[in-house]
């Protein structure tokens, strides 16, 4: 079974959109018989992520450092729920277990692990698909500023174009299968 690791918000958000988006997508991904590993939280998008990977019987390994176990209230119903002891061994972690990184709306933590993640792309450190599930909009202005570190000779246009983008969950889901590096 390959892994999907997503990376989103722990908190839902202002728009009721981006929960129904993380919902259709952990119940896509399960559908498909794709794994997902995530930051191991039960509330907000991870949550809704899980929650409904795991209706649909998919499998789920929450990775969550000790610091954050009582804030992001860790799921207690995950597959696998493995407990590190910092930010850095969680990350590395995601990266690990992953064969494609995803990720949904969420905050500075959210953005800092998928930029990281597609850095190392970047520089050629692994080929794994990486994708941004722009439900409603969320990720038009980083897709613009990708854009511009492009025409400014700052990022090269093969990494802005290897991150596959899509608005609907299924379709992201449909794309990530479909990827020959998966």
């Amino acid at each position: 079974m390959k892994n999907v690791t997503v990376f989103c918000g722990s908190r839902e958000g202002t728009n009721p959109q981006y929960m129904e988006a993380a919902s259709q997508l952990g119940s896509n991904l399960a559908s498909e018989g794709l794994a997902i590993v995530y930051g191991g939280g039960s509330a907000g998008l991870m949550g809704a992520v899980a929650d409904a990977a795991l209706e649909e019987g998919g499998e789920v390994t929450g990775i969550i450092p000790t610091s954050l176990l009582q804030r992001e209230i860790a799921h207690k119903n995950v597959s696998h729920l493995i407990e590190v002891e910092t930010m850095h061994e969680r990350k590395a972690a995601m990266y690990e277990k992953g064969d494609a990184y995803l990720a949904l709306p969420g905050g500075i933590g959210t953005l800092e692990e998928f930029m990281e993640i597609l850095t190392w792309h970047a520089i050629g450190e692994h080929r794994k698909p990486c994708a941004l599930l722009n439900s409603h909009g969320y990720y038009d202005p980083l897709y613009t500023l990708l854009q511009h570190m492009v025409s400014e000779g700052f990022l090269p246009a093969e990494a802005l174009n290897r991150i596959i983008i899509k608005n609907d969950p299924e379709q992201m889901v449909k794309a990530l299968a479909a990827s020959e590096d998966l």
